[in-house]
């Protein structure tokens, strides 16, 4: 474990630094800064090619031969592997109510919900509870950035690429020993396909827009826009213009 960690660590140190510089930039999702689109837009139709003739088939067959019932019971394990990632960016973005309410989640659905399998938290009222270390950046002023399409992981940005990176520190598989590193890669692959699967309707409403990429692009920034306000989006910040960006970006 120690030693995969001191591999990493130059590495994400580069990334964590080369993408918080170009963080700095604000833009809405109505103008949305996108400064290698012709590089995104080609890993785009990577992932999207990938999606069709790999992941596509795979989330289908494990959607028609995985009972509702246990599809549920997975997703219910993962958000609750999830949730010291929440916990931890609540604490950063000083939210006690998101802190406690999180806390409050992974200790019934661990204890109660059988490791999670169960959302015990849910049926008696407490709510679920999203941050991550993108909007936690976010939350402290840090800008979007460049608008990125990662290989197999789709949409994001210059601050939620920081995030992601981040938050495997946080997450507990990270400090799963190496002997068991065949664990590891079977709950990843598991937790992709379960996601997958939850998503086959989507890719309808995708084939119908004129030029998907950018309203995949438009979509995603704006959700996430969302996430660092807490749906309470200043209306400054969905539809700034032009000028005004370059004004945040200097």
């Amino acid at each position: 474990m120690t030693t995969r960690l001191s591999q990493r660590l130059p590495f994400l140190s580069g990334i964590l630094c080369l993408i918080v510089l170009g963080g700095c930039v604000h833009s809405p999702p109505s103008d949305p800064w996108d400064p290698i689109e012709p590089v995104n837009r080609a890993v785009y139709k990577f992932n999207d090619t990938a999606d069709r003739y790999v992941l596509q088939p795979v989330a289908r067959g494990y959607d028609k031969v995985t009972p509702d019932r246990v599809q549920t019971s997975v997703g219910n394990f993962f958000d609750n592997l999830g949730e010291p990632v929440n916990i931890a960016n609540s604490a950063l973005q000083l939210k006690w109510g998101s802190f406690n309410t999180s806390l409050g989640r992974l200790m019934i659905n661990t204890t109660a919900g059988v490791g999670g399998l169960f959302d015990v938290a849910s049926a008696v009222g407490v709510a679920e509870v999203d941050e991550d270390l993108g909007q936690t950046l976010g939350y402290w002023g840090l800008g979007q950035g460049p608008y990125l399409v990662l290989p197999f992981f789709g949409p994001s940005s210059g601050r939620d690429l920081t995030g992601r990176v981040g938050d495997q520190f946080l997450h507990p598989t990270t400090y799963v020993d190496d002997d068991y590193d065949y664990v590891v890669w079977s709950l990843r692959a598991l937790r992709i396909i379960d996601y997958r699967a939850g998503l086959l309707g989507f890719e309808e409403t995708l084939n119908q827009q004129f030029d998907p990429y950018a309203f995949m692009r438009g979509y995603y920034l704006e959700n996430r826009l969302k996430a660092v306000y807490d749906g309470n989006v200043p209306p400054e910040r969905l539809y700034q213009d032009a000028g005004a960006d370059d004004e945040d970006a200097g």
